[in-house]
């Protein structure tokens, strides 16, 4: 990827860094371009609750989605030790891992299409927030340039979590990810009628929400919850 492309991608990810930003648009925003950035296959990241738990908050793909969901039900994986350690944890071949280290998460990473993984913490100084996931389809070793650009695009979005114009307290940041935790289970259920009423698939449905977002120029969350309420259509 050229410079300018780079440019442009932070520009645009530094741009959604206003006063009132929308949590759950720029993290999936994240995800999005740290596919194009780090030419991988998908990503996914995970951040921490109120009360310390992980949580999925974006995916570059349903099926990504649901691979970290297994992550989190099955309690190990690449995402956990990261966040755990605050360490970045690499694994260029997943087949390698599936009787020692994550048995269960590389056998599902496996069956999903996925080869390898590579995890990067979400973390200002001593304080870990989450963790970006990065898969492959073929078992692959990221070069320290494209693991220095995820880790920047990390960097970016732990930065504007923790903003200081927005985040006084560390109340105030507990308060912010469990709204954008609350605010997916509402996009989930959106994208569920979406897909219903349009005869389309739950990917399909999630970028129909983000256009017609975008284009009413309003949240995420406050056009899901129309819609599951009745109040909207697309």
């Amino acid at each position: 990827m050229r410079p300018q492309q780079l440019a442009t991608i932070f520009v645009e990810i530094a741009d959604t860094l206003v006063d009132d930003f929308d949590v759950i648009e720029f993290l999936q925003l994240l995800a999005d371009r740290s596919v194009s950035v780090v030419d991988v296959s998908a990503a996914g990241l995970l951040i921490t609750d109120q009360r310390g738990a992980l949580r999925v908050v974006a995916a570059s793909t349903e099926e990504t989605k649901l691979l970290e969901l297994f992550q989190l039900q099955a309690d190990e994986g690449p995402c956990l030790d990261c966040f755990n350690t605050g360490r970045p944890v690499a694994v260029a071949d997943l087949s390698a891992a599936y009787e020692q280290r994550w048995p269960r998460f590389a056998a599902e990473a496996l069956r999903t299409g996925f080869s390898s993984v590579h995890a990067l913490p979400m973390r200002l100084r001593d304080e870990v927030i989450g963790a970006l996931n990065l898969f492959h389809t073929e078992p692959v070793v990221l070069t320290q340039e494209s693991l220095a650009l995820a880790q920047a695009l990390a960097d970016v979005a732990t930065i504007g979590l923790l903003q200081e114009r927005v985040i006084r307290r560390g109340e105030v940041l507990a308060e912010q990810l469990q709204t954008a935790l609350n605010s997916r289970i509402l996009i989930e259920q959106a994208k569920g009628v979406i897909a219903e009423r349009n005869a389309a698939t739950v990917t399909e449905a999630f970028t129909l929400l983000r256009r017609s977002a975008r284009e009413r120029n309003r949240r995420l969350s406050d056009l899901a919850s129309d819609i599951v309420d009745g109040s909207a259509w697309l």
